[in-house]
């Protein structure tokens, strides 16, 4: 016999949701479905999400505007992974008397995205993507791009909060010499990191390699834009770990196809990104989907905070609640 309840764990791409928390005390209670793949688009999303009280989603892999939460009349509540969600409209939740509810992180899991930029620096810096796919193929050093030394380069890091701080961290053990800008950034926070306060076009201009670190904003979309891109230094090195629509993508595809620069990106205007999309086949790209925060200490926060945030509501005891207002109608 089904429950009455259903609870939608959306966005499990990588197939991590089950194995990474016990279900089992949710699953008695009510009826749990796992969705790996990506809705197609937002009607698609209304027509699988439509029978289900609870939705659990993975920080903005799916969207969800006011458009799609009002046509979902069975949900009650909603849960998403991490802190905020700029994809998310809370206030369309609060308005349905929706509770949100969040995770929060701990541990060394906030170093991820940072770590993952080092490992796009170095990969782009060396040619590893290509050295393996030779080994693989049977063949050895052929068409392998000649690399370049980090050390005595220079690395900037265009937001310099928590991630943009590690960042400049792992990049002055390099040797490299860092230098940062953002629109908010102050000498106080550069000398704090031990870091140079530069202008944007010296920044662009000066890097061997640029290291997006910012949170998209209406005032960060496509701040990285075509003239920014012709500053870069042939061969400069292009890192974006934080969002794909902060760069300008046809001014960087352009780029890339003119052999200009190097990209190593993590992050798309679109997730998935299309099978036929142009990136897949540029040249001079280092490319991740998405993996920036994905390692196991952080599905070892998010997916148990996520049934918490669940049973939380089931038991009319709710738990990191977003939107507190709804809690007093």
């Amino acid at each position: 016999m089904s429950n009455t309840v259903k609870v939608a764990v959306l966005d499990d791409w990588q197939g991590v949701a089950r194995a990474n928390a016990d279900w089992a005390k949710l699953e008695s209670r009510a009826d749990v479905t796992f969705f790996a793949d990506a809705f197609a688009d937002e009607d698609d999303a209304v027509v699988k999400l439509a029978p289900f009280d609870i939705v659990l989603s993975m920080r903005e892999r799916t969207p969800l505007p006011a458009s799609l939460i009002n046509r979902l009349p069975k949900l009650r509540m909603l849960a998403m992974t991490g802190a905020r969600n700029a994809s998310l409209d809370t206030a369309a939740c609060t308005a349905r008397g929706i509770p949100v509810c969040n995770t929060q992180g701990g541990g060394y899991a906030d170093s991820a995205t940072a770590e993952l930029a080092l490992g796009l620096l170095l990969a782009a810096a060396r040619g590893i993507p290509t050295g393996d796919a030779n080994m693989r193929s049977g063949t050895f050093q052929q068409g392998v791009p000649v690399g370049i030394g980090l050390a005595g380069k220079t690395m900037g890091i265009m937001g310099l909060g928590r991630l943009g701080g590690y960042m400049a961290t792992y990049c002055k053990a390099l040797r490299m010499d860092v230098i940062a800008w953002s629109t908010n950034l102050t000498a106080e926070r550069a000398a704090e990191v031990g870091v140079k306060l530069v202008s944007k076009d010296e920044l662009m201009s000066r890097s061997d390699a640029v290291s997006i670190h910012l949170v998209l904003s209406p005032r960060s979309r496509g701040l990285v834009g075509a003239a920014d891109i012709a500053r870069m230094k042939p061969g400069a090195i292009l890192i974006n770990t934080s969002r794909g629509p902060i760069v300008d993508a046809a001014a960087l595809l352009a780029a890339l196809n003119e052999r200009r620069i190097v990209a190593a990106l993590d992050v798309f205007d679109r997730e998935p990104l299309p099978a036929n999309d142009p990136l897949r086949k540029a040249p001079n790209t280092v490319l991740m989907p998405h993996m920036g925060y994905g390692v196991q200490e952080t599905w070892d926060g998010f997916y148990p905070q996520m049934l918490e945030n669940a049973l939380g509501f089931l038991d009319g005891k709710l738990v990191r609640v977003t939107n507190p207002e709804v809690l007093k109608a």
